[in-house]
């Protein structure tokens, strides 16, 4: 049979299912519950109906991008966060062996695969045509006790994450999500642009620096897609990309793939008026943050390129490379 890696992608996703529901018998779960598939990014995450009317969140997650070790760092993260009161995200459910991760084989996987079951979280994924100024505020304030958790927590000795800088971002050696070079759509014009813009941030980046009152262990992926909006309340959900990165860099990622949309400096300022009444903004932080957004947009690029195959990347395709342009050409024009 063809390696999983060689399959196409419609070839891959009935594997992914079937090892999905053969997870299920790792949990003590009812009866003739289901996996069906909610989306496929880094990882291939299902949601789990039982007859009853429960739901759970399976996460089958991808081989080679974290080890066992990184997600078991994710996850203890995440459950302290949820303990102390901090935020509300979901809570992950322990085997019939008492481990919270599961290694699931599969006859056409080379090797195991690390699962991860989560408590469904109520709620809703807020859309960028929505009023989101309140729910932005809100997420300010818990960006901000995230922050105040991240820095006087203290991490298992074990604890290990990916560090999201300017090199493992935008750098051109093995950037996490690939080269923004090899972007789609990427000609030698948009390309020189880009690197006029990379550079900038590049030289802003090394100015601002990384003290610790500036850099640490942060979520790094609060798009709209892993929040969920529950009336008042804002809760997080898939902490998969959380490492060490700048913490201004999650002032950005709440308008990833909307960067161009004429409302966001508006939810950038209701979400600088939620963190300012946990903690104080100084103005050095405060002006990094088109930086950040910008390298953001970058690296969603080079994240779409390597993704390619997969539904929503490829709705975004070249579309979003020359979406950026104009981004970079006032980036260049405020900051140079």
């Amino acid at each position: 049979m063809p390696d999983f890696d060689l399959l196409s992608h419609e070839e891959q996703l009935p594997i992914l299912l079937e090892l999905a529901n053969a997870a299920l018998a790792h949990y003590d779960l009812p009866s003739g519950s289901k996996a069906q598939m909610l989306n496929l990014s880094e990882n291939a995450t299902y949601r789990v109906d039982a007859p009853g009317g429960r739901r759970w969140a399976l996460r089958v997650h991808r081989e080679g991008y974290h080890s066992k070790q990184a997600i078991a760092s994710e996850l203890a993260w995440e459950i302290d966060l949820r303990q102390t009161g901090v935020v509300a995200t979901p809570d992950p459910i322990k085997g019939r062996d008492g481990e919270i991760i599961q290694e699931v084989s599969h006859p056409r996987l080379g090797r195991p695969r690390n699962v991860v079951l989560f408590d469904w979280e109520s709620g809703a994924e807020p859309g960028i045509g929505e009023d989101l100024s309140e729910p932005f505020e809100i997420l300010g304030e818990i960006t901000a006790r995230m922050h105040v958790h991240a820095r006087r927590w203290k991490r298992p000795p074990w604890f290990t994450r990916l560090t999201w800088d300017f090199d493992t971002a935008l750098g051109e050696d093995k950037p996490h999500w690939g080269r923004w070079r090899d972007g789609v759509g990427m000609d030698r014009e948009k390309e020189q642009l880009f690197q006029r813009t990379v550079d900038l941030i590049g030289r802003r980046l090394k100015a601002y620096g990384k003290g610790n009152e500036r850099f640490g262990l942060i979520h790094c992926d609060l798009r709209l897609a892993n929040l969920l909006i529950d009336g008042k309340a804002v809760k997080v959900i898939d902490f998969d990309d959380c490492g060490f990165g700048w913490y201004m860099y999650d002032a950005a990622t709440p308008v990833s793939f909307y960067e161009h949309e004429p409302q966001v400096p508006g939810l950038i300022e209701s979400w600088k008026k939620g963190y300012r009444k946990v903690l104080a903004l100084p103005k050095e932080d405060e002006v990094e943050i088109p930086t950040f957004i910008m390298l953001r947009r970058i690296l969603l690029v080079a994240w779409i390129a390597s993704h390619i195959e997969a539904e929503f990347p490829k709705s975004l395709g070249a579309g979003y490379t020359d979406g950026s342009l104009a981004l970079c050409e006032d980036y260049l024009r405020r900051f140079s």
